[in-house]
């Protein structure tokens, strides 16, 4: 097997999105990137720990290999959720890639300080952000080689 196909291979991506046209967005561009990653919907951060810790109705929800993370959520918001994730020796090693509209300074400076991988605004116009999940897609699947659980 080559490297190429390792790194190729299809992962489990947890989607942490409470815009549904953002989230519908992000599908469609990864669909038509010609990948086949499972991708998992979560509208909050409260859902989004539960998915990660396959609780209540999450009980058999796979482990991601990568998280797509809204900073602006509902319930408990996207800051919040990634200083769970990086504190949870369980969870830590998923990278997380915030998704955001925030261009703030400080919200950067603050996802990056919580050990965010890697920190992404979202561009207004349609066919760009098509484009950027395209690249964050191809990028966290054929370049990077990801942690096994």
């Amino acid at each position: 097997m080559s490297s190429n196909e390792v790194n190729a291979r299809s992962i489990e991506i947890l989607l942490v999105e409470d815009n549904p046209g953002d989230a519908r967005l992000t599908i469609e561009a990864m669909r038509e990137a010609k990948m086949s990653n499972r991708i998992h919907v979560v509208e909050d951060g409260v859902e989004a720990m539960q998915f990660l810790r396959r609780e209540g109705r999450f009980g058999d929800a796979p482990r991601p290999d990568l998280i797509l993370l809204d900073l602006n959520l509902p319930k408990k918001d996207g800051r919040a959720v990634l200083a769970e994730v990086k504190a949870d020796p369980a969870l830590k090693r998923i990278p997380v890639v915030v998704l955001t509209t925030s261009r703030a300074e400080e919200d950067v400076l603050r996802a990056y300080d919580l050990h965010a991988n890697c920190y992404v605004t979202k561009p207004v116009d349609l066919a760009q952000f098509m484009k950027i999940v395209a690249q964050i897609e191809e990028f966290w699947i054929k370049v990077v080689v990801l942690p096994k659980g």
